[in-house]
């Protein structure tokens, strides 16, 4: 039986903020190690449920025996099919969606998916190897320009012209990218510096896995259609990892009439847990509580802003 390594961030803020109740129907849509929806399947029974999802079939594999005779029902899918599947299976509005962005330790430890730098392994990136194209493949693709703004946008790297134009001078037709070939093209265009610990590598990895798993466009679909999907009262929670998805979830919550953001600024991990899991160091919890239709000013629904439309 396969084991997770995960374990999950900010375990005690994400259960107090959703708050779930015995009877509950709640969302994790982000299944990963399988930690958030052990949490909440043990505070809905006997009778709610947990419907938990994840494009990553490995994980369903892995969480299976964990959360076996649990009130847990496992969906292979992204979460930005949930209003798809809402409509397929008749379900009920929910009393809490969770999305835990990024990825899992698990996904990491793998070297055969390419996500880690650290370790040799093919580039491929995606969630589900058997939908999409591989990050390898996006690399060969791409032209000189497109690259570098794929680098820049999704990524904020300051020297993706430079990456970018080294990986064209390099790359091959059919060349077959792995993740130390492409961690040591970026560690030779952007030497590591002494006042940042992060790999030189570590913002073109995330740039490509976002671009091959359009995982912004997921994002902002959840944003515009979740609060929809919640009873009133509902609770909308969503832990990020870096500041394009936080920037994200920070003005959708605010600017959407249906919701009610709890804390003004997000919760973060305390010193303890930072200590005993490093990983959840960047990570950012923000909750919105969805309003009864009388709570609501009479003004018409604006949907999640997109990136183009932010005033900062």
């Amino acid at each position: 039986m396969m084991t997770t390594q995960h374990v999950s961030v900010l375990p005690q803020e994400t259960l107090e903020s959703l708050a779930p109740q015995p009877g509950q129907t709640m969302v994790d849509g982000t299944l990963g190690g399988g930690g958030h929806t052990r949490q909440l399947a043990d505070a809905v029974r006997p009778d709610g449920k947990v419907i938990s999802l994840d494009a990553d079939p490995r994980a369903l594999s892995r969480c299976r025996g964990l959360l076996e005779g649990l009130p847990v029902e496992l969906v292979h899918s992204n979460f930005r099919e949930l209003r798809t599947l809402v409509e397929e299976h008749a379900w009920p509005l929910f009393d809490g969606i969770l999305l835990d962005l990024g990825i899992s330790s698990d996904q990491l430890a793998d070297s055969g998916r390419g996500f880690s730098f650290l370790d040799e392994g093919p580039l491929d990136l995606r969630f589900d190897d058997e939908k999409g194209e591989s990050a390898s493949d996006l690399l060969n693709r791409l032209t000189e320009r497109e690259l570098a703004d794929t680098i820049y946008k999704y990524g904020e790297e300051r020297a993706s012209r430079r990456i970018a134009r080294t990986i064209v001078q390099r790359r091959q037709a059919t060349m077959n990218w792995t993740s130390l070939q492409l961690a040591e093209l970026v560690a030779s265009v952007v030497p590591r510096s002494t006042k940042n610990p992060i790999h030189p590598a570590t913002r073109t990895f995330q740039a490509l896995r976002i671009a091959v798993n359009g995982e912004l466009d997921a994002l902002e679909l959840a944003l515009r259609d979740f609060p929809n999907l919640l009873k009133p009262g509902g609770r909308f929670a969503i832990i990020s990892f870096h500041s394009l998805e936080d920037r994200l979830v920070k003005h959708a919550f605010r600017d959407n009439p249906r919701l009610k953001v709890t804390h003004r600024k997000p919760i973060r991990p305390t010193d303890a847990e930072i200590a005993a899991n490093p990983r959840s160091r960047s990570s950012r919890l923000r909750v919105a509580i969805r309003l009864d239709d009388g709570d609501i000013e009479k003004q018409p629904f604006i949907n999640a802003p997109k990136r183009s439309e932010w005033h900062r």
